[in-house]
């Protein structure tokens, strides 16, 4: 044999074993809705929910529901940095609220997100939809760096240039919008590529989302990751006229109806291309239903976005980030499974990690854990000795095991009572059992002292070590995280 055929073989081996091990990888599709509720998921709340969600119910018949999920934040763009880095975003410069475009990225450039670290492992990845981790546009005739005054109007020009969006941060295409505000502005890649009515943007996004399965189906063997962060259905409720009047509870109804729509017509796409046999598929939310929706009238047609939890968006009660969190791997997930272990969306690095079997980043994903036993059954196996809850306005709770301590007097964010009209003479604090009472109705706080004195402890300590899992202590972005916003 000579040396030349030696290297032939040789080399067609090494393509036969990459190829094998490609294969081997699944695809992964993550779908993100924005301000939807628990409750707002039929299968998840069949007595006090009144709209019909075939798509997502589908998914949890043919795989497991998490029943005790959470996003990092009970509002948007810190739940989105956390998924994206495996970070809690109050580690950044962002303390509350959310960021409102036209200002540089949240994610620092050397930060690894879930994109980057699955491109290494041979991954193409793709996001269509919402980013709202903040971006720059650069002027397409001076190439100058556009501001805007003010948090909305203002659109960038259509052929602006973005520098420091998704592409910079692991992902290979973009196709969206920037949030809500920003929505008209349809961005591709790295730049502006049309201005067109907000009600154009889900059944766009839907069909992008098809439209990349189906590009990815015509090479098999390399594996994607697909990021689809719906619009919908945080305002504007604009659901097309197709689905008005179909929910019979108002638009808010309809549009959670197109929303599970476009989620049904991705599976589709799997089914078609024969890639549902492949594919992890991740079904949740950013936080949770915003009064927005007009959650009071809602309730008097009978039916409840939160389900059965207190709160709802921005709030430190469980239904501000008590959220629907649904997986479907066939063949891998037991169809119609369950799981009452707590997870966070954080944990969607650490996954990756373990289901490509390669390490974690150094000095990332600090505040991640692999949710990948529990897909098989098994015990979730963790360093972390509980999860971090934030609201809109910075108010910290910290969730171990049965009890959950919220540093606040009341809701923290928009439900009454506010922090400023809690009642008179209300503890400093909240403490509540949440397996015999998950509606956060009766506060514990000064009946358990010691279990909020352990509680806090361990949450101080997550705060200051730069992370919540084992591991060298890290540094925050910030030197100072104040814990007690309403004062102690």
């Amino acid at each position: 044999m000579t040396k030349q055929i030696q290297t032939i073989i040789l080399g067609g081996l090494m393509a036969l074993t990459l190829t094998t091990a490609q294969a081997e990888k699944p695809n992964i599709v993550f779908v993100l809705c924005d301000d939807l509720g628990y409750g707002d998921i039929h299968c998840l709340n069949p007595e006090r929910g009144k709209i019909p969600t075939p798509g997502v119910d589908r998914l949890a018949k043919e795989g497991m529901v998490f029943t005790d999920a959470h996003s990092g934040s009970s509002v948007c763009t810190p739940t989105r940095y956390g998924l994206m880095t495996g970070r809690y975003s109050w580690r950044t410069r962002l303390q509350s609220g959310v960021v409102q475009g036209f200002a540089p990225c949240l994610i620092a450039p050397d930060r690894p997100t879930v994109a980057s670290f699955l491109k290494e492992q041979g991954y193409q990845t793709a996001i269509i939809g919402k980013w709202h981790l903040n971006f720059q546009y650069q002027d397409p005739q001076s190439s100058e760096t556009l501001t805007r005054k003010g948090n909305r109007g203002g659109l960038p020009p259509v052929g602006s240039k973005i520098p420091d969006g998704p592409l910079a941060h692991g992902f290979d295409f973009y196709h969206g919008f920037h949030h809500a505000g920003d929505m008209k502005a349809v961005i591709e890649n790295d730049e502006v590529i049309l201005h067109e009515d907000e009600i154009n943007m889900l059944p766009r996004l839907t069909r992008e989302a098809v439209g990349y399965i189906d590009e990815r189906a015509k090479t098999p063997g390399t594996p994607f990751f697909l990021y689809v962060p719906f619009g919908s259905p945080h305002s504007p409720i604009v659901p097309t006229k197709e689905w008005q009047g179909r929910s019979g509870l108002g638009k808010y109804g309809d549009f959670v109806m197109q929303t599970d729509d476009g989620f049904a017509q991705i599976l589709s796409a799997l089914d078609r291309n024969g890639l549902t046999e492949n594919t992890l598929v991740v079904f949740s939310t950013d936080n949770g239903c915003s009064k927005a929706a007009g959650i009071p009238a809602l309730q008097k047609q009978g039916h409840f976005p939160s389900a059965d939890f207190r709160g709802s968006k921005a709030d430190i009660w469980d239904g501000g980030h008590h959220v629907p969190f649904v997986v479907r791997w066939p063949g891998k997930v037991a169809a119609g499974s369950t799981c009452d272990q707590t997870l966070c969306l954080t944990d969607l690095f650490a996954t990756c990690a373990e289901l490509t079997e390669q390490p974690l980043p150094a000095g990332a994903a600090e505040d991640s854990v692999s949710f990948l036993p529990a897909l098989k059954g098994e015990p979730i196996v963790s360093t972390r000795s509980g999860v971090i809850h934030h609201s809109i306005s910075g108010h910290f709770a910290y969730r171990m095991g049965k009890w959950k301590l919220c540093l606040a007097k009341a809701s923290g964010g928009w439900t009454a009572p506010k922090e400023k009209h809690a009642p008179e003479g209300s503890p400093v604090a909240q403490l509540y059992d949440m397996e015999a009472d998950p509606g956060e109705t009766n506060n514990l706080y000064t009946a358990h002292p010691e279990v909020a004195q352990r509680l806090l402890k361990q949450m101080e300590m997550d705060i200051e070590r730069g992370r919540s899992t084992a591991g060298t202590d890290l540094k925050n972005d910030v030197d100072n995280i104040i814990l007690w916003k309403s004062g102690k």
